[in-house]
């Protein structure tokens, strides 16, 4: 019976609204990280249904890592691209209520590789990704190493190929601009998937900033500052960022983030997470832009 009992509290508490003041209040008693208040919490009020489906990455522990060349390379204690390249460095973005966080992360990362690596400075289109990436499945999610192989094919830009699926609509695939200029595509090269802490920062401090996944547990969708670690609450699912650094704070090392949901969550989109927590050090993946 006391068995019995148990797994229904835990189903119940994975059935919860994710924003709630019980979670809040777990986070408070055991975690170092801020959470939001649930009434200044962007999510309070979205279904539960449209919050898992933001979780569109598909994780996937099979792709093969791919070759690592440290070269003598000490890493820095902390890094923030940010600071390393101003505004080559693109502002956060929103994805909406759909599962594209795979193409955000991956076409984030590679616009500012083209504006650190090339002459350049563009915006990549998420949307290009969603609506035409026929080895991923658009608002329903992708994987990290089809979206990167597709963009070795290339990419419009967001001006070119604005984003539409904030609803959740993955909609169709265009090959020509909506406002009628050139349907311009923009490529990378072969991806690379280190398996080392020390190879993802190698590139990302040579080369710029990565795309990273983890898997999301529901009090993630409460964080407000400091170094997320999992605390509390069940799995939402797989999501993809933007990683933009590293650090250590309170003696926590950590990953600093950038998020694609909007500027009314976290550190104004931004977030820190515990290196390793989550899955996130082996879920690493960036390729070189080409001019």
């Amino acid at each position: 019976m006391k068995i019995i009992l148990i797994a229904l509290f835990i189903a119940g508490i994975m059935a919860m609204h994710p924003v709630n003041q019980q979670i809040v209040d777990e986070i408070k008693a055991t975690a170092s990280w801020t959470p939001m208040e649930v009434d200044e919490n962007p999510f309070a009020y979205m279904p539960i249904e449209d919050i898992k489906a933001m979780m569109g990455t598909k994780l996937d522990a099979s792709v093969p890592y791919t070759e690592e060349n440290l070269d003598g390379y000490v890493a820095p204690a902390s890094f923030d691209a940010r600071e390393e390249w101003g505004k080559k460095i693109h502002p956060i973005m929103d994805q909406g209520r759909c599962g594209s966080c795979w193409a955000f992360g991956a076409t984030e990362a590679l616009s500012d590789r083209f504006a650190i690596e090339t002459s350049h400075d563009v915006i990549l289109s998420p949307q290009h990704l969603v609506s035409c990436d026929r080895n991923n499945y658009g608002c329903n999610g992708g994987y990290l190493d089809k979206a990167w192989n597709f963009m070795t094919k290339g990419v419009a830009t967001n001006d070119c190929y604005p984003y539409t699926s904030g609803g959740g609509s993955t909609g169709t695939c265009k090959s020509q601009c909506h406002d009628g200029s050139d349907f311009v595509l923009y490529k990378a090269k072969p991806y690379e998937h280190p398996y080392s802490v020390d190879a993802t920062m190698k590139t990302l401090q040579t080369n710029g900033p990565t795309e990273a996944a983890f898997t999301v547990y529901q009090d993630f969708m409460s964080y407000k500052s400091g170094v997320y670690e999992h605390k509390t609450g069940g799995i939402l699912g797989g999501h993809a960022i933007k990683c933009l650094g590293w650090g250590s704070e309170d003696g926590k090392d950590y990953w600093l983030m950038a998020n694609s949901w909007g500027t009314g969550w976290g550190m104004s989109g931004f977030f820190k997470i515990k290196r390793g927590d989550c899955g996130i050090n082996n879920q690493m993946y960036s390729a070189l832009a080409i001019e």
